[in-house]
């Protein structure tokens, strides 16, 4: 157990961390948004193969064309790869910045409970890395890929293939993409869960920040879903600037855990700042009761007598 002036020392290093990391949160939910935004438009315009198009050479008896009716869609990857590397690049910067901001909640999610599952930095730090860098690698590679399609003279369905998806350096970024995708999310899932147990973040955000999580995970999903992940950063920029609405959380200025109180305990007007001790401060009632039966059972023998 913490001494006070412990307790005071970190929750001064804290307060100066929030206050240092509360503008670059801000920043990486802009960041992380612009980056969609990037992305989305960029690829509005690719060229889309439908049904027909796809079946027209099997139909005209070519089963295998010598020009693939997705050679424009390639082509089109290779002539806008460097606005598609600028928005995994926004995202990667963004990602880093989330990172960070996990870490320090974490840190002080630790003090409060040593019990948090001690893997967990080290899968917030990998996972988060991992997907900033991978982000940009995939686009990369995308770039050289296409490149080389659009340069070269063969535009085969299987040249289309090997330059989208079965190339060695796209299979090698897919899967590195997901397994570091993977662990970032069991990261922020266990931060999240464990700030929450000691409450350092309102509940809404922190189940908020598992979606968000979750939808990190699915970055094509278009800018419309990605506004989802962009604002819980800004909250959390928020939190970390000490501009919560209705103040900080008790547990932060506390430095020990305050969870917060369940659906029954908010209903009895229980405050954050007493959840933790509501088992041992129900006894008062009962004994209020006791009494009151001690002295009716007093009022009856008075009426016998």
């Amino acid at each position: 157990m913490p001494s006070a002036s412990e307790i005071r020392k970190q929750v001064d290093y804290e307060n100066e961390r929030r206050q240092r990391l509360s503008v670059p949160a801000f920043g990486g939910g802009f960041l992380y948004l612009l980056s969609a935004i990037v992305i989305t438009s960029t690829l509005n315009g690719l060229p889309t193969v439908g049904p027909l198009q796809g079946l027209a050479p099997a139909l005209s008896g070519e089963a295998h064309p010598p020009v693939s009716p997705r050679t424009e869609e390639v082509k089109f990857i290779s002539r806008h790869a460097f606005a598609l590397i600028a928005g995994s690049a926004l995202a990667a910067i963004a990602i880093g910045i989330l990172t960070v901001v996990l870490l320090t909640l974490l840190q002080a999610t630790v003090f409060r409970r040593p019990q948090t599952w001690p893997g967990a930095r080290i899968v917030t730090l990998v996972g988060g890395v991992a997907v900033a860098l991978a982000s940009v690698a995939h686009e990369v590679v995308y770039a050289i890929e296409t490149h080389k399609f659009a340069v070269g003279s063969d535009h085969s369905t299987a040249a289309v293939e090997h330059a989208l998806q079965k190339g060695s350096a796209n299979e090698i970024v897919a899967y590195l993409s997901l397994l570091a995708g993977l662990a970032l999310v069991v990261g922020i899932i266990v931060v999240m869960l464990g700030a929450l147990r000691a409450g350092l973040v309102a509940r809404w955000l922190g189940f908020l920040g598992m979606f968000s999580g979750l939808l990190i995970l699915l970055p094509n999903t278009g800018a419309t879903l990605q506004l989802i992940p962009a604002f819980w950063m800004v909250m959390m920029g928020m939190l970390f600037a000490r501009r919560w609405p209705g103040g900080d959380p008790p547990a932060w200025e506390a430095g020990e855990a305050r969870p917060w109180p369940s659906r029954a305990q908010m209903r009895a007007g229980l405050k954050p700042a007493t959840a933790g001790a509501a088992a041992g401060d129900a006894a008062p009632a009962p004994v209020a009761r006791a009494g009151g039966g001690t002295n009716r059972r007093r009022r009856k023998r008075s009426g016998r007598n």
